[in-house]
Formats: C-alpha cells, sequence, structure tokens
C-alpha cells in the first residue's frame, strides 16, 4: 500500500548529539511510536555530497559531486524523479543546494526562492539560501507546502545545527542547544503529519567536529541519526542501515518502482 513521505533532513547533526538531546523523539521511541538507528556516512561527510546520496542512494565516488563547490544539476535519477514520473505531487522547503541539484542551477534568489512548476522534479518549492534562517520559520514553511499542495513526497531540510556546529564546534553549548531547539520544533509538527497518514524520516547528512568542520572520517562526523514514525515501519530493533538505502526506502513506501538500494526490514510486512 502506498504511503505518503515527509523527509526531514537536520543538516550536521550528529548521531551522539541526537541520541543524547533530542527528547521528544526519544520519548516517542521510549513509547513504542518511533524507532532510532546510527547509521554510517558516505565520505566524504560533507553536505552537496551526501544531499545528493540521500536522495539518489549513489555514494559521492560514484555520483560524481564530491564537494559543496561542484554547482550542478544531478545526473542520477533522484527520488523526486522517480515520484514524478509515477504522477506523485512533490514538494520541499529546503536550502537552495537541493534546488540546484534537481530544479534549475545555479539558484537565482529571485526566480527559485517560491518555486511552483508541475514540470519540474520539485514542483512545489521554498527554497533559502542563508544558514541562519530559523528551523522553526522551515518547519512553517513545510507545513504551508503541505497544508496547499498535499505533496505525496516532502522533503524538510533545516540548517540550524549544522550552522551552530560551524561556529561553535562539536562539544559545545550552541551546538547541542540547537539539536535541543530544533527536537521541540519539530514536536509541535509531528502529531498532525502523523495523524494526516505520512510516514516520517527524520535523519542528517552528517556531523561535526571540534574543528568546527566535516568532512573526514571521525565518527563524530559521520555517524549519524536515523528515526523512523508510522505505521509502515517495522519499528525492528538492531536493524543495520546504509544511508544509501533511504532514499530506495522512502521510495519504497511511496509504493515506487526503482532499482535502489534497499532496506525491507525497515518496513512493516
Amino acid at each position: 500500500m502506498p504511503h505518503k513521505v515527509i523527509f526531514v533532513l537536520i543538516d550536521g547533526l550528529a548521531w551522539q548529539v541526537a541520541h543524547d538531546c533530542m527528547g521528544h523523539l526519544q520519548g516517542l521511541c521510549e513509547a513504542g511510536r518511533a524507532s532510532l538507528y546510527r547509521l554510517t556516512s558516505a565520505l566524504p561527510s560533507l553536505s552537496r555530497p551526501l544531499y545528493e546520496c540521500l536522495l539518489t542512494g549513489i555514494p559521492p565516488v560514484d555520483s560524481g559531486v564530491v564537494h559543496n563547490q561542484i554547482t550542478r544539476l544531478s545526473t542520477r535519477t533522484s527520488l523526486f524523479h522517480l515520484a514524478r514520473a509515477a504522477g506523485l505531487t512533490t514538494a520541499a522547503a529546503s536550502y537552495h543546494w537541493i534546488s540546484e541539484l534537481y530544479n534549475r542551477s545555479p539558484y537565482l534568489a529571485v526566480r527559485d526562492r517560491f518555486t511552483d512548476d508541475p514540470a519540474l522534479p520539485i514542483q512545489h518549492g521554498i527554497f533559502y539560501h542563508a544558514d541562519s534562517y530559523p528551523d522553526d520559520h522551515l518547519l512553517l514553511d513545510g507545513e504551508y507546502l503541505r497544508q496547499r499542495h498535499d505533496p505525496d513526497l516532502l522533503l524538510i531540510h533545516s540548517m540550524n545545527v549544522d550552522d551552530a556546529g560551524h561556529h561553535a564546534g562539536y562539544d559545545s553549548p550552541q551546538y547541542r542547544n540547537a539539536a535541543r531547539r530544533m527536537d521541540i520544533f519539530l514536536s509541535d509538527h509531528l502529531p498532525g503529519w502523523l495523524d494526516a497518514g505520512y510516514q516520517v524520516i527524520v535523519t542528517s547528512d552528517h556531523g561535526m567536529n571540534n574543528d568546527r568542520s566535516h568532512g573526514g572520517i571521525l565518527a563524530e562526523e559521520r555517524q549519524v541519526p536515523l528515526f523512523t514514525l508510522g505505521s509502515a515501519f517495522s519499528h525492528a530493533p538492531e536493524v543495520a542501515v546504509r544511508q544509501i538505502e533511504l532514499c530506495g526506502l522512502a521510495a519504497d513506501l511511496l509504493g515506487l518502482s526503482h532499482d535502489k538500494p534497499r532496506n525491507q526490514e525497515l518496513i512493516r510486512r
């Protein structure tokens, strides 16, 4: 049975900080309404390469998007392309690099910040271009898109945790408190999304280090969380999950035909 999907990408959120600081999501896990898994990011542990990895299922060394300064459209079939080919409705409230990968490149704010174009892979978008764009505003953007367009696939991509890490580092109150704030903001929206029948994926692209950067192989740079929420998930414990499988996971939930890496253990049989 196909389901609608909300994919929440919290940029720069390390596994341990998510585990320790996101009390609402952990409370849902304790109540049996969500599950938390640990993923290891692909390499390099950089944002734009890992957006492409998460949304196409292809690691950076194969996609060719190997650093953040590569500004071009993706050459691969993304989750948005798969959804559009099946006639589904797509939307994103996201950092502008997502628009550059899947809609139009380069991003022109006057043209692309507010997007409504049925011909594009991401049909409805509210894109931003400042890392400090407030996470609570972003979630309201996402909720506006959900209520207005009733998308089958909605991406919500926040930057404040990553921004705090770049300013203060991994082991800092600023970084941890940014994760706590995002957890609170999500608590305002998750009940409505779940009541509306959405399956919700909450994850990150990469973590952070004490040099206030990322890109390498340190555990705090590569280990990231995956929270699954919704009736279609198995909530099975101790499932090994690869980051390249999340595109296929969302595609399976949407009922799409695809050749992406997949993980059937995460979905209720």
